[in-house]
């Protein structure tokens, strides 16, 4: 089968690797679409520790069973269509005992520790998988991972109705939870240096939008979210909080990133720092909610290309161009 390669930080191919097969607990899945991810771009760089190579990246996708294991459990069948949650949680350690699988001491994720679905086929758990309705396409299926990840967000952070929002980057994950937010009763303002992604914000019903973070009156918002992990950001996201205002770190900082903040601020008023880790017990809402209509899909889902262009669309995503950038192996699977 065709996949994208990654032999070593910096060396990228589209090369042949063996088709899996299915363990006995597991499915094959034939992949119909797969979105590059900033973890991708980590990958492709040597800046995310967990990850071996070779390796065939590729962690937010949807696709369709082609082949079950002997015990795999589910029920489920050739022709199924599935989302597929890429987290491998090792189940027996002291963090997964405690149902916070997204910390396991041994984590690891399909497309970060494992090969991924950036190829035509995928071998992955069969409990993994979570069947797409007839009425959400393979693009929008690989939509579930990162919206996955934004409804844990949300829970990290919670919101009240009528609260003030500050959301910090809107990329997908961005504009993902402003339309949560929003959802759920929050006035949102986002802050992006790009203006095209600021003007689908407003589409998408910003109360307010800016370029920076200079722009933002300081001690205003009830809560805010970092998406981008960059230090600067997350600072003059903490400034803009008012007193009792909550800080979610949804963005991911290099390892060796440290930002300044005010011990005595955080006690004198009340400020709350909270992080938000992957996919937890999240993957069905999420999927429930595109099937819904309750999250708009189709402005965020702005290029898809062939696989042997997955160089291209990686770079498209470091230079920031449009939306979601994903991968489509075969035209003919992405409906």
């Amino acid at each position: 089968m065709r996949a994208a390669i990654i032999s070593e930080p910096g060396s990228l191919t589209v090369g042949d690797r063996p088709a899996p097969a299915p363990e006995p607990d597991g499915v094959v899945v034939r992949v119909g679409a797969c979105g590059i991810c900033g973890t991708d771009l980590h990958i492709a760089d040597g800046e995310f520790p967990p990850s071996p190579y070779p390796l065939v990246p590729g962690h937010e996708f949807a696709g369709t069973v082609t082949a079950v294991g002997d015990r795999a459990p589910g029920g489920l069948r050739p022709g199924d269509r599935v989302a597929v949650d890429p987290s491998l949680f090792c189940g027996h350690c002291e963090y997964c005992r405690a149902g916070r699988g997204n910390l396991c001491a041994n984590w690891g994720a399909i497309g970060d520790t494992v090969d991924g679905a950036f190829a035509e086929y995928v071998a992955v758990p069969a409990a993994n998988c979570y069947r797409l309705p007839d009425s959400v396409s393979m693009r929008e299926g690989a939509l579930v991972e990162p919206l996955s990840c934004a409804v844990h967000g949300m829970r990290r952070i919670g919101v009240e109705t009528g609260e003030e929002f500050l959301v910090v980057g809107a990329g997908t994950m961005g504009l993902l939870l402003q339309q949560l937010l929003q959802n759920s009763g929050a006035r949102v303002t986002v802050v992006d240096r790009n203006t095209e992604r600021l003007r689908l914000a407003a589409d998408l019903g910003a109360a307010a939008t800016a370029a920076d973070t200079a722009g933002i009156a300081t001690g205003t918002f009830d809560a805010a979210v970092d998406v981008t992990g960059a230090v600067p950001a997350i600072e003059a996201a903490v400034d803009a909080l008012g007193k009792g205002g909550r800080l979610l770190v949804f963005g991911v900082a290099d390892e060796d990133a440290r930002v300044s903040l005010s011990p005595f601020r955080i006690y004198n008023e009340e400020i709350t720092v909270v992080g938000s880790m992957a996919v937890l017990n999240s993957f069905g809402a999420a999927v429930d909610l595109i099937a819904s209509g309750s999250v708009e899909t189709a402005p965020l889902l702005t290029h898809a290309l062939p696989l042997e262009e997955f160089p291209e669309a990686l770079a498209m995503m470091r230079a920031g161009t449009g939306v979601k950038v994903q991968v489509v192996p075969d035209a003919d699977t992405a409906a």
